[in-house]
């Protein structure tokens, strides 16, 4: 099974997350006023390795939070890939390294329309997955299915992925 489904999820859907390398930019350290500099980075310096055939994506691209997103946390923004980078890439002073998906028990969710409307959707699933006797992880997944660049905001989709202790 693959974390990156061709049709929508559920309201939440139970997953069980196989392991997937990614080519990513990570930052540490960060709060959420600084993730729109941070994405802009990121996707600059990953659009220009697709497009000097130095990266290829196996799926959409996506955004792995580690700790706490209303404070303090660290984020790899990538896509995942066939094989596991060999040496980090750099571009434009921004270095691509080898990451990887987190693996095991998840719950998962999808939200149509505007990037606005993810913190609602996320504190939905992290309370659904207390009403269903699991712990966050403390790992929050965004899988950006839709292409911002192509896709109408109310259109957009986004795969929520919540790891989680059971």
């Amino acid at each position: 099974m693959s974390v990156f489904s061709d049709e929508p999820y559920d309201a939440t859907t139970p997953l069980d997350l196989p392991p997937a390398s990614l080519a990513a930019v990570r930052r540490t350290g960060l709060r959420i006023d600084g993730l729109g500099s941070t994405f802009d980075l990121a996707f600059g310096a990953l659009g220009k390795a697709i497009a000097a055939g130095s990266l290829t994506p196996s799926g959409p691209a996506v955004a792995v939070y580690r700790g706490d997103p209303m404070d303090v946390f660290d984020l790899d923004v990538g896509f995942p890939v066939a094989a596991a980078l060999s040496a980090p890439l750099t571009v434009d002073d921004v270095e691509i390294e080898a990451a990887e998906l987190p693996s095991g028990p998840a719950l998962a969710t999808t939200v149509i329309g505007p990037y606005e409307g993810l913190g609602e959707a996320w504190g939905r699933l992290a309370g659904e997955s207390t009403a269903l006797g699991h712990s966050p992880a403390g790992v929050w997944i965004e899988v950006y299915v839709s292409d911002p660049s192509v896709t109408a905001p109310a259109d957009l989709r986004t795969d929520l992925i919540l790891p989680v202790q059971r």
